[in-house]
């Protein structure tokens, strides 16, 4: 198979000490279950799967700042930095929303999120989450970025707002949903990243949703450390296997291993500029 990029992935809190309180908290508790993966240990592994550009998703002004140092030095690695939205309402004030702003020009930044909308849990409040998103998304447009959206069960507020900020470009991470909210995301020229969801869903119409997404159009991702895929459901999630989504996909797709990885790699590399 040609290389591969996990465009989503939360690796850069693996291996830290849970009491300092770094990154963010689900996350670093879900990594703390296996303390023998460290930040290197991820990396190499993921290289030796043929996973060789991961991008780092911060999830909060500390999370994304965790990131970017964490890509520093680390060359097949990049950062994304953004606020995810159960975290808007810890984001309000101007001089927190001022210091996660100046992350977007630090080294190796290539995209603002995950961010966008989730009614599916009430972790933050409808207006919070609206206000954070569109200050994130005047932040993509101020650093011409592209943007990484989280967007569940919430559809029908997210095209408003996104539609009102002409020359957006990005990816629907996770993407879970409709056939109609596809379409709309291509009508926009968004991508869509498939993650290990797809290796064990049952769900004939979304199995259709993935079949149906243009080779053209199509990311891969991990979400590490949530979402292994099959057969590896109960483990702490890695980058390296996204081989195993490719592999699902490219059997669902019917596509060969080998088209589908250079087809995602092409996509992500044109997305990023990775």
């Amino acid at each position: 198979m040609n290389e591969l990029v996990d465009t989503h992935c939360h690796i850069q809190s693996a291996g830290l000490d849970t009491a300092q309180g770094q990154g963010e908290r689900v996350t670093q508790e879900l990594w703390a279950k296996s303390p023998e993966l460290t930040g290197d240990h991820i990396v190499a592994a993921a290289a030796e799967a043929g996973v060789t550009r991961l991008i780092c998703v911060g999830c909060s002004e500390t999370d994304s700042r965790l990131a970017v140092d964490f890509v520093h030095n680390r060359a097949s690695c990049w950062a994304s930095v953004g606020i995810h939205p159960h975290e808007a309402q810890h984001h309000l004030s101007g001089e927190k929303l001022a210091g996660f702003a100046a992350l977007a020009a630090r080294p190796k930044v290539v995209a603002i999120g995950e961010c966008g909308l989730d009614f599916y849990y009430d972790h933050s409040p409808k207006t919070e989450q609206l206000r954070i998103l569109k200050f994130q998304l005047e932040l993509a447009r101020a650093a011409d970025l592209p943007l990484i959206f989280h967007v569940r069960e919430a559809f029908d507020d997210f095209w408003p707002v996104f539609d009102s900020y002409p020359d957006l470009r990005g990816v629907l991470h996770s993407f879970t949903d409709s056939a109609e909210n596809l379409a709309k995301a291509l009508e926009r020229g968004l991508y869509v990243g498939v993650n290990g969801i797809a290796t064990f869903v049952k769900d004939p119409a979304l199995l259709e949703v993935y079949k149906s997404i243009p080779a053209d159009r199509l990311l891969l991702e991990t979400d590490s450390p949530f979402l292994s895929p099959h057969p590896h459901r109960g483990r702490t999630n890695q980058p390296k296997r996204l081989v195993d989504v490719a592999n699902f996909l490219a059997g669902l797709r019917g596509e060969t291993p080998e088209a589908l990885a250079a087809a995602t790699t092409a996509n992500a590399r044109k997305l990023f500029g990775i």
